[in-house]
């Protein structure tokens, strides 16, 4: 069964990883290594806490990265996880409290901790596939078969 659009849901129970990632690593890296280590075909971002020293986003609807070199609190990483590719969304602060968002890239430095929560779907694969209405590749859902 493939999901292109709203309305199809699955109910099935998630398996999780947790891990700290260490100061000076770098936070996109990191995650595509634990999808490759842990071999995971259907993942998504549960929860990460942590800060930067390094700040890489690509702004929305562009190709622009915004790059930044300071101390930023994680306010929130989301995102799904595939062999073919990640798709991750991340919002930081500042010490002023401006906040900063865009799509996470590699360069993303960690500061003190990355506490990063995976939640695996065994029963599905993630892929990639261009997707016509928005030019990107977009996520298509599929079933395993029992």
């Amino acid at each position: 069964q493939e999901s292109r659009g709203l309305g199809d849901v699955y109910k099935r129970q998630a398996k999780f990883l947790a891990f700290r990632f260490l100061p000076g690593q770098d936070i996109y890296l990191e995650i595509e290594s634990v999808i490759k280590k842990y071999n995971i075909s259907a993942g998504f971002i549960a929860t990460v806490v942590g800060s930067l020293t390094k700040l890489n986003l690509r702004l929305a609807n562009t190709f622009n990265c915004l790059q930044k070199e300071g101390h930023f609190e994680i306010v929130s990483l989301v995102g799904t996880l595939s062999p073919q590719g990640v798709h991750l969304h991340m919002c930081v602060s500042d010490s002023t409290g401006a906040t900063y968002g865009g799509h996470l890239k590699p360069g993303n430095i960690l500061y003190t901790t990355g506490e990063v929560v995976i939640g695996i779907l065994n029963d599905y694969d993630f892929m990639r596939e261009h997707c016509e209405k928005s030019g990107w590749p977009e996520l298509v859902v599929k079933q395993k078969k029992e």
